[in-house]
């Protein structure tokens, strides 16, 4: 039998910064540094909002965020580099600039660059700009499985939560209507036109309930209790949609790798 050949310094850590090309499950070593940083570097873009604490503290947050942001440039460029190893992306230069126009590799550059970004009480813009670097948040969910397993039941079940969405919207539109109808002349200012009483059939349908809009006619409140009961039944319906999708992906999932553990020990046994 014949050695096999030992990957290469590129396909080695694009195992390490791809989940989905480790043979196992879990994070890599790597990715959990990845993931203390994000955590660390969010909680200082929080904190910094702050005033009473970056009066204190300015200067240590401003290092801290220099060295978060060279850690996740260097990050950055090394995804790049072997993104080519990704078959989503392919070889070559056509590759990397499809990976570099892909949406998250778009947020980790902001992500990163907002780091190098001056520090201190400034336009609104400018200050906007440094709140991205909460963006790194989103780098979390291509680091697991998971996320790719709450992607597949969205997208299998994508008709199913379409028409909880229509369920929802005509449920809204309705009980709008029917309240312009009762309660315009009693509260002109709360429900004198349907786009006001979308207010209240928002909140109620969202089971929120502010309690800043309310019907106080009988007929009215008669109603709202049947949307707030029907609106029960509206936002449960995607719930258990996304549950069951989630559940089914997963054993999909577990049923394919414990077959291709089934393939290889058998390979294993042959040989």
């Amino acid at each position: 039998m014949t050695a096999q050949r030992r990957p290469g310094l590129r396909a080695r850590l694009y195992r390490q910064l791809d989940p989905k090309a480790r043979p196992r499950q879990g994070l890599s070593r790597l990715n959990v540094f990845l993931v203390v940083l994000i955590l660390a570097a969010v909680t200082l873009a929080i904190l910094e909002t702050e005033p009473t604490v970056t009066d204190d503290f300015g200067r240590l947050f401003v290092q801290l965020e220099l060295a978060f942001g060279v850690v996740f440039v260097a990050e950055y460029l090394a995804r790049l580099w072997v993104c080519v190893e990704d078959p989503d992306f392919g070889a070559g230069w056509r590759g990397r600039l499809k990976f570099m126009l892909s949406p998250t590799a778009i947020i980790d550059l902001l992500a990163a660059v907002s780091s190098f970004t001056p520090t201190g009480q400034g336009m609104l813009l400018l200050r906007a700009w440094r709140l991205m670097r909460i963006l790194r948040l989103a780098k979390l969910g291509r680091m697991s499985r998971a996320w790719s397993h709450i992607t597949e039941a969205v997208h299998s079940r994508r008709a199913e939560l379409l028409l909880s969405l229509y369920a929802g919207l005509v449920v809204m539109v309705v009980s709008s209507t029917l309240l312009y109808f009762i309660e315009a002349e009693a509260q002109p200012d709360k429900f004198g036109s349907i786009p006001r009483a979308l207010w209240w059939s928002v909140a109620t349908l969202t089971t929120i309930g502010y309690g800043d809009v309310f019907p106080i006619t009988p007929l009215g409140r008669i109603l709202a209790a049947v949307t707030a009961l029907t609106s029960i039944g509206v936002i449960a319906m995607p719930t258990g949609i996304l549950a069951a999708a989630f559940s089914d992906a997963i054993q999909r999932h577990r049923a394919a790798e414990a077959q291709a553990l089934a393939a290889d020990d058998g390979i294993e046994d042959r040989a």
